[in-house]
């Protein structure tokens, strides 16, 4: 077992001798084993144990046991204390992700306090498959059935590569004795279920069943990197082209993991995928999917714009932090976008500066006949997007004078006869 777990630990680059490490130890046989194991090898380690109290005096019977062995075997021993029940309630969650939260949490602190390289936990192949078939159980992706990885982030599972029997033997020849959490042996909660009757029924079936599972896990883990490295080709972009998608194997599997990063959910993508260009489709992140012809947008949610009104020359400071600029010059026409030359005998003060709204026209620079804003933006080819936060500048009298960075109005144009200026300029953060 020893030399397996060398290998594991080498192949996937997981510990090096020159580091200090973690070990999280409850004191059953998975994490016992480990510890010894690295200890073993050379490793320099620290244990840290978690008690969570919610088995009253057995709790503190693993505490004591977990004290008792590090002292035995001079290994640097850490403890915390969780009130887990009240953390569950307060925040509305499971005991059981309440104490995953509150571990992995402390993992991360005391890995930072004494200058750790990572959290050593004890993971063994029968928790591989264990997840496997949870996740088949609940429903899942391929990605749900790639099992445990060894390393994630910070957390490294060096004994993937054995199962709970082989861990039992080699604590045997140790004559190493380790303690038992009681509530493994229930068959209340579905992995218990899975790990107590589903496993052993199915190896009735076939005695190899778990190394096959975590053979085919390994396979799609392989798998999963080729497409992760397809997907990735298509991060980092807020627009994704659904007719270059065409080309690629399975369009929906690429829209989900692209998607995936803004919060969005599996049952959404193929709602997304046959949708009717224009529809919009939120995720509960705080953004927003847009079909738009061919093309998919993504883009935060679009916030509320208080209209401001500007009654005279000046700065002034739009709802989404950028500055408007108002003021007076002699005549010139400017060919930035982002600024507007009105001749100051056609505008009248105060102006607006609002969304554009339904029915809004202007006659546009260079035309004679109104046009409706919409239309413009049809014309135009924007987004659904780029229409809803689509800026105007509303005179006194309600005429539109300038669609901001699209259009100015004919009847304020700058002309031979322009004695002065309003110069209107916004800055794009």
């Amino acid at each position: 077992m020893l030399s397996k777990v060398k290998d594991y630990i080498k192949k996937h680059k997981l510990l090096s001798l020159s580091d200090l490490y973690i070990v999280a130890l409850s004191g059953g046989a998975d994490s016992v084993a480990l510890l010894l194991l690295l200890d073993e090898m050379g490793y320099k380690v620290h244990a840290l144990h978690c008690n969570f109290h919610l088995r009253g005096e057995e709790s503190d019977r693993d505490e004591r046991f977990c004290e008792d062995l590090c002292l035995k075997k001079n290994i640097p021993f850490h403890r915390i204390h969780f009130d887990t029940l009240m953390y569950a309630e307060t925040h509305k969650m499971s005991v059981e992700m309440a104490a995953r939260e509150l571990r992995y949490r402390y993992f991360e602190q005391l890995r930072k306090d004494i200058g750790a390289e990572g959290i050593c936990v004890a993971h063994h192949q029968d928790d591989t498959v264990e997840t496997v078939l949870l996740n088949l159980v609940r429903g899942t992706g391929l990605r749900g059935l790639t099992g445990i990885q060894p390393r994630n982030g910070a957390i490294l599972r060096p004994l993937l590569c054995v199962t709970r029997t082989e861990i039992e033997a080699y604590l045997a020849t140790k004559q190493q004795d380790y303690v038992t959490d009681s509530t493994n042996l229930e068959t209340d909660f579905v992995r218990n279920k899975i790990r107590l009757q589903v496993v052993p029924l199915l190896r009735q079936l076939n005695p190899a069943v778990s190394e096959n599972i975590v053979r085919t896990a390994e396979h799609l883990t392989e798998a999963q990197k080729v497409l992760d490295a397809v997907v990735d080709t298509y991060k980092g972009s807020n627009q994704l082209d659904l007719c270059a998608l065409q080309q690629v194997g399975s369009a929906e599997y690429i829209v989900f993991e692209w998607l995936k990063q803004y919060g969005f959910n599996g049952s959404q993508v193929q709602q997304v995928i046959s949708a009717e260009t224009g529809s919009i489709f939120s995720s509960p992140t705080g953004y927003e999917v847009l079909k738009d012809r061919d093309r998919l947008l993504v883009e935060p949610t679009i916030m509320a714009f208080t209209p401001i009104r500007i009654p005279e020359e000046g700065t002034y400071v739009l709802p989404d932090d950028r500055r408007l600029n108002v003021r007076r010059s002699n005549p010139f026409v400017s060919k930035d976008s982002h600024e507007a030359t009105l001749d100051a005998r056609q505008v009248r003060f105060p102006l607006t500066v609002r969304r554009v709204e339904e029915g809004d026209w202007m006659i546009p620079y260079g035309m004679t006949g109104r046009k409706l804003l919409s239309d413009l933006m049809t014309d135009l080819k924007m987004s659904l997007f780029d229409r809803r936060r689509q800026l105007v500048v509303v005179d006194a009298q309600g005429a539109v004078v300038w669609a901001i960075g699209l259009r100015t109005d004919h009847r304020c144009r700058v002309t031979d006869a322009t004695q002065e200026v309003i110069a209107i300029k916004i800055n794009n953060l």
